[in-house]
């Protein structure tokens, strides 16, 4: 029974299924009778959903069987973020929720309705408030997606990470394949390390790479990463490897991190580089609590 739900875990996590995996853990946490660092695993697991997916919860009725469902939830959503009806307060709505939400997944939420809205005006109001207010690493990120998939172009400067870019809109990767090949590299290598360790590790390790990613794209550390070598991939898997055991489990192995991956004393600087880096932007996540604005 142990290892179906373990599935059950990994798959709600795969899917992006937040809310049902929380509640699955805190079902877990309750029951009776397993191995002590099975719920400290379970723990570590909810404690860094909470941080990293504060608005994220599930259906509440205490029983995880509903997991076993396969509704079509890309379909719900798509229908859900775009009805087919709405008018002029429906469109002020969502730019008010984007704008001004205490809460940084509403606002998540608001800039993927805004992408499907085709009213006038929603592009002027997404960049000038990108532009014009300083926002979370992430979130602008967020934002440059919907203004790509609305098919908005043109270069904007922002401050990113203690840093000035200038991006352009229609090169904003839409998902982790989009970006240059080393970052898919970074994520599979310490995918394949994690993999031995617990089976949700490595679902964990690609979603935190991909806050991390849109965090510093256009950043120098991001032209660091594009060097795309085999040491570069080398550098940043073990700082990610690193941040991620820090994140769940409040501590990581340091030198069992740098042998895991290779890292030589010639390549002890560009480790450390890494690690500063990532950690910076787990810190701004924990700092923010989840409002990114």
């Amino acid at each position: 029974m142990l290892d179906q739900y373990q599935n059950q875990l990994t798959r709600l996590l795969e899917s992006e299924q937040y809310g049902e995996a929380k509640e699955l853990l805190r079902f877990l946490l309750h029951c009776q009778g397993e191995e002590k660092r099975h719920y400290d695993e379970w723990s570590n697991l909810l404690n860094w959903l909470d941080v990293a997916f504060p608005g994220y919860e599930g259906k509440g009725n205490g029983n995880p069987s509903y997991i076993e469902d396969e509704e079509n939830e890309d379909t719900i959503r798509e229908q859900a973020l775009s009805p087919n009806d709405y008018d002029e307060d429906y469109v002020q709505q969502v730019l008010y929720v984007m704008k001004h939400h205490p809460v940084a997944d509403q606002q998540l939420l608001a800039l993927e309705r805004a992408a499907y809205l085709t009213h006038p005006g929603v592009d002027e109001e997404i960049l000038t408030w990108l532009t014009g207010t300083e926002l979370h690493p992430e979130l602008q990120f967020k934002a440059l997606q919907c203004l790509k998939k609305r098919g908005v172009t043109g270069t904007v400067g922002l401050e990113r990470m203690g840093e000035f870019a200038e991006l352009e809109i229609e090169e904003t990767p839409l998902s982790l394949d989009e970006f240059p090949p080393v970052a898919v590299r970074v994520a599979e290598r310490v995918e394949s390390v994690t993999e031995v360790v617990e089976a949700s590790m490595p679902h964990f390790a690609r979603e935190l790479w991909k806050e991390c990613l849109q965090c510093i794209y256009g950043t120098t550390a991001y032209e660091r990463l594009r060097g795309d070598d085999d040491e570069t991939v080398d550098c940043f898997a073990a700082a990610l490897h690193q941040v991620l055991e820090l994140s769940l489990y409040g501590r990581a192995d340091d030198d069992d991190i740098r042998e895991t991956y290779g890292i030589t004393d010639a390549l002890r600087f560009r480790y450390e580089q890494a690690c500063r880096t990532l950690r910076q932007t787990v810190q701004l996540r924990l700092e923010e609590g989840g409002d990114k604005s």
